[in-house]
């Protein structure tokens, strides 16, 4: 069946904060120079935000470029932050409150809101529309298009109604084809079509490896006498050891509404660590505890994060396309805050493409992207965030604590030395047999959950007699590379169940429950041999968040 074809000026695939802002500045700069551009953009989830997760707390510097007006068009960003506590958690009661001098610079919130990121991205979409940016959710880019010489001309969608094994169902449809002069992609962490341009073109040459956390998150309504809106809290320590790194949060919203959640970096080299038990077993800690009890959980979702930072940033332009945000990894790590500066890159975007279709040559490779940017705040930001994280990972978690209050704060990320971190996560695991098993504590059903009612609250559907979206490279590897070595990790460092070790007529077995997914891309990051690729469902597949 022949695939239908969509002519624009601009795709963009993904609606998250940097595809968004790139496809508003495109329209509004369009309409400042008289300029007639048709921009599309596609994006997986049923809706728009339906796969947006973040914590989040939000600087609103880019969103005051872009929209000045926000506030007046009414933008959901109705919590400002009031107060920020930071703690070291020492056991699983204790804790210990940092003084506001020794927090470092770039975790004070003062002017910041805290936001559902997903409202915010469905207020954004709304904006966009407006000026004539053509909306399809629900449509997953699952191909890239390219030309003789290879450039990137577009993207085609995913085929909708194939079998499990990949034939034809009597719902069949044919993807389009959507075809450009530039295509923008901002598919967020370990994009599927970006990891294959960076390999294509190359991009990451020079680059440190990238590096990832996990975030995981839940939504609670708790009691009035429970609440404080606008109180960030920020956590480190118990329950990680030593050799992990990683924080908490607790932020409170709005309506009695409060974010939780970890992010554990991925970096990890106990096989037997389960990122999800130690975020249940996290909420238990009277410094969470104490919030929570008594309320109700209202969503629950997974989202790995993009955190090497400037190192680890590759060359965000290549013929006929550009990368942003977190696709390419612009997130600043020592704020844990990439909306921002996400954003920022989509805007840098506009601009680059806009001066090109108003050259002669509008077919001309944007390469002023990486410049252009290299010139914005965004840039100057992750420039002096770039030690914060390799800190952690080259000097654990006191150490580099240290070291970055003084890089942070004293020297404002200006100290003459740049730190590296050369090792992938995926290649940090250490041998099952060289690890200490660890005993979580069974779900007490009050604060802490299992996995799959967990799912169950992130509302994630797929059309379950389709082909598997989570492919391996070689089937014999999780057996015997996977178990035998590293005592099946994938059944612990996925937050949603999706890999469990079955037996079957006396031998072990893989079983992938791919149904369960929440597109957190984990296993195709920390698979110790990367034997696991991440692809994209039929769109408008995986969770559909509820103002997360």
């Amino acid at each position: 069946m022949a695939r239908e074809v969509m002519e624009y000026d601009v795709v963009v695939v993904g609606g998250g904060p940097a595809g968004l802002a790139a496809a508003i500045h495109l329209k509004t700069l369009a309409q400042r120079r008289n300029l007639a551009l048709s921009v599309c953009l596609l994006e997986k989830g049923s809706e728009i935000g339906a796969h947006i997760l973040s914590g989040a707390v939000i600087e609103t510097r880019a969103l005051d470029e872009l929209i000045p007006d926000w506030k007046q068009r009414g933008a959901p960003l109705n919590t400002p932050v009031s107060r920020d506590e930071v703690y070291f958690l020492t056991s699983a009661t204790g804790s210990v409150k940092a003084p506001a001098f020794l927090t470092p610079a770039s975790m004070r919130n003062h002017g910041n809101y805290i936001v559902s990121l997903g409202n915010v991205c469905r207020w954004l979409a709304e904006q966009a529309e407006a000026l004539g940016v053509e909306i399809y959710p629900g449509f997953a880019a699952s191909e890239l298009l390219t030309d003789d010489s290879g450039k990137v001309v577009g993207v085609a969608t995913g085929d909708m109604g194939l079998a499990a094994d990949g034939s034809r169902k009597d719902s069949y449809e044919a993807g389009m084809e959507l075809r450009a002069a530039y295509t923008l992609f901002a598919e967020g962490c370990r994009g599927h079509l970006g990891q294959q341009l960076i390999k294509r073109f190359a991009l990451d040459d020079g680059a440190d490896p990238q590096h990832y956390g996990l975030g995981i998150k839940e939504l609670w309504e708790v009691d009035d006498s429970n609440f404080q809106p606008g109180l960030v809290v920020h956590g480190a320590g118990w329950p990680l050891g030593r050799a992990t790194s990683g924080g908490c949060f607790l932020y409170h919203l709005d309506e009695n509404r409060v974010s939780v959640g970890l992010i554990l970096d991925l970096n990890y080299s106990n096989p037997y660590l389960d990122p999800y038990a130690e975020f249940q077993r996290l909420k238990h800690h009277p410094l969470i505890a104490d919030t929570l009890r008594g309320g109700r959980r209202i969503a629950y979702g997974a989202r790995a994060i993009t955190k090497g930072g400037l190192n680890s940033l590759p060359r965000m332009s290549l013929p006929g396309g550009l990368l942003l945000g977190c696709a390419a990894g612009t997130l600043n790590f020592a704020k844990i805050k990439g909306t921002h500066t996400a954003m920022k890159s989509g805007m840098v975007a506009a601009e680059t493409l806009i001066d090109a279709f108003c050259a002669a040559d509008a077919a001309a490779p944007p390469e002023a992207y990486d410049s252009r940017f290299l010139k914005s705040w965004a840039y100057t930001e992750m420039h002096r965030s770039r030690n914060f994280g390799p800190a952690l990972h080259r000097f654990g978690l006191y150490l580099g604590a240290a070291f970055n209050l003084l890089d942070q704060t004293v020297f404002s990320g200006r100290l003459p030395l740049t730190l590296h971190d050369r090792k992938a996560d995926h290649e940090c695991l250490k041998p099952a047999a060289r690890c200490q098993e660890i005993d979580y504590p069974k779900p007490d059903g009050a604060l802490s959950f299992d996995r799959l009612s967990s799912v169950f609250i992130s509302n994630t559907n797929h059309e379950e007699d389709q082909p598997c979206h989570l492919r391996l490279a070689d089937d014999s590897v999780p057996i015997e590379t996977n178990l035998n070595l590293y005592a099946a990790p994938e059944q612990r460092y996925c937050p949603a169940g999706v890999y469990e070790i079955v037996t079957e007529d006396g031998l072990p077995r893989l079983r992938i429950n791919a149904q369960n997914c929440v597109h957190c891309k984990t296993c195709d990051i920390k698979d110790p041999s990367g034997n696991i690729s991440w692809a994209p469902p039929e769109g408008g597949g995986g969770p559909n968040y509820p103002g997360m």
